[in-house]
């Protein structure tokens, strides 16, 4: 139901912006439509006004009708230079007059084809015919403005600049609350299962203990030293079960808020590898699995804090002795690149597939299943060794692919 209300969110959004977004372009084109006919009205003032000037002037109509005499085009090449500078003043003196402050062109002609006067953003030419001249031989007065696209887009100037800044500001907060909006749902739903796993897995080890409370007391009576012994013992193990999933929990925020001091020494890798498996080898053996080491790195000190790599290192081994098909196969395997010592743990569990692996870095992720939950745990685990990894100037990388396995690579600076 929330996720559908999400989606509902998202659409009804997405619409609203594109309406807003259409009338702001509409607005935008509007405007330009405006300035284009304000553009045109004061050039066709000009270009009449001109050609009425030109009408009452009786020498420059017999100059341009003689021009006309024969049947060409080529008036303005006729004309003499009183008769051009004539008829240029007119049009500075006209464009002055109308504030009209732009470079334009002129020309006389006699147009074999009847011209016409509609003008459009990309039409910058304006014809007026000369009428009452000697003859009376069709010549128009052409008005020419070669800039007029960048006259018009000038004088929209700070409202089109600004308008455009505005749909993108509005784009890019639009896509950044989106996106918030999907990193907060995706953040309640892992905490969700967050939730829902650390129910599940303090249920179990509080059960078993009720449990081995109640056949303790009911059975302290019989005095049977074997049975409390062992109910004893039962609750002892589940209680260090909690103790453990709690601090796992506390640890992972602690970590992340910088409140856990890391105590750096010179660390003997190899031997650190050693002694972990000394305290997780029996996990493998209830597993019947087998643990390789293949430890080749010829420099294998490091400057780290031992208790956060050996938990780093016992979750990823756990990890492989719990996603193992059959009998876990382990290999833990060192070698020297350059300046950093690399330690890979690979395994021949059931893999990862390509689309999760990068997720499984994320704090509360687990790789979904379904209802099934074979596997216990929080989603903290590989969080948990990214963060020591990085914490410690390192690299961790993942190799996986479904049904062959995983390879975890470790690369950490040396000393």
């Amino acid at each position: 139901m929330k996720q559908t209300r999400t989606k509902i969110f998202i659409v009804i959004s997405s619409i609203s912006l594109i309406i807003l977004l259409v009338i702001q372009v509409n607005w935008i084109l509007h405007t330009a439509k405006i300035k284009e006919d304000l553009f045109n009205e004061k050039a066709n003032m000009v270009l009449s006004k001109t050609t009425e000037a030109i009408r009452s002037d009786e020498q420059a109509c017999k100059e341009i009708g003689a021009c006309t005499a024969e049947n060409d085009e080529g008036v303005a090449a006729k004309l003499g230079k009183n008769e051009i500078h004539k008829i240029d003043s007119l049009f500075k003196y006209y464009m002055k007059f109308y504030n009209f402050y732009i470079d334009y062109t002129f020309e006389v002609v006699k147009p074999k084809v009847k011209s016409n006067n509609e003008t459009s953003f990309s039409n910058n030419i304006f014809n007026k015919p000369l009428q009452n001249l000697v003859g009376n031989n069709g010549v128009e007065l052409k008005l020419i403005f070669p800039e007029k696209k960048q006259f018009i887009m000038a004088e929209m100037g700070t409202l089109f600049i600004t308008s455009v800044i505005l749909i993108l500001v509005v784009f890019v907060l639009f896509w950044r609350t989106i996106l918030s909006l999907l990193k907060e749902k995706k953040i309640w739903e892992h905490t969700t299962d967050f939730l829902n796993n650390m129910t599940h897995e303090f249920k179990t080890p509080l059960t078993n203990i009720a449990l081995a409370s109640k056949m303790l007391m009911k059975d302290s009576t019989n005095k049977q030293p074997d049975k409390i012994k062992h109910y004893s013992e039962i609750i002892l193990e589940e209680n260090e079960k909690l103790n453990l999933q709690i601090e796992q929990v506390l640890s992972m925020t602690a970590l992340e808020r910088g409140e856990i001091p890391l105590q750096k020494i010179e660390l003997d890798f190899h031997q650190l590898i050693n002694d972990t498996l000394k305290c997780i080898g029996i996990q493998i053996e209830n597993q019947q699995g087998n643990i390789k080491l293949n430890l080749l790195a010829e420099i294998f000190v490091i400057k780290g804090d031992k208790t956060h790599f050996t938990n780093a290192l016992c979750n990823l081994i756990d990890n492989a002795i719990k996603y193992a098909k059959e009998k876990p196969d382990i290999t833990i395997h060192t070698y020297n690149r350059g300046k950093f010592l690399v330690m890979e743990v690979s395994d021949n569990g059931i893999g990862i597939e390509k689309k999760y692996q990068k997720k499984v870095f994320d704090k509360f992720f687990r790789i979904p299943t379904g209802d099934i939950h074979n596997v216990k745990g929080f989603g903290l685990g590989l969080a948990y060794v990214k963060k020591i990894v990085e914490i410690h100037q390192g690299i961790i990388e993942i190799k996986s692919e479904p049904n062959k396995g995983t390879i975890f690579t470790i690369s950490l600076p040396n000393v």
